[in-house]
């Protein structure tokens, strides 16, 4: 049997914007992060962010991992990796490290692996 090496686990989520949550703004954290409501704005961290299927998101983002099950409208910048889960659409550009897609996942935008250089220069950005 392979092993999942995909994160999906939610229980080390400590804070969650659930449904019915609006947020507007710059949204800085440091652990994770689970966001089931409204977000616009811009998101930065170093810690994981996950967007829940209910999750609809106007933002650019940069993270250390990124994993999507809900709706992003933006660009995603992710120095570890990008998740994206069946239920997850993206319509932006994205760069990682690592790119994780799921079957029925909808992307539209442009795809760009980093370089070990880029992962560097991302995390000391953040």
């Amino acid at each position: 049997m392979a092993k999942k090496t995909t994160v999906q686990d939610t229980s080390s989520v400590e804070t969650t914007f659930e449904e019915g949550t609006y947020f507007h703004g710059v949204l800085e954290f440091e652990k994770p992060l689970l966001i089931n409501g409204f977000f616009e704005g811009e998101i930065r961290s170093k810690g994981i962010l996950i967007i829940g299927d209910k999750g609809k998101i106007k933002a650019n983002i940069k993270a250390g991992t990124v994993i999507v099950g809900g709706e992003v409208i933006g660009n995603i910048e992710a120095y570890d990796k990008i998740e994206m889960l069946n239920t997850g659409k993206i319509i932006g550009n994205i760069r990682t490290a690592k790119l994780y897609i799921a079957e029925g996942v909808i992307f539209d935008g442009n795809c760009e692996m980093l370089s070990q250089e880029e992962i560097n220069e991302l995390k000391t950005s953040l």
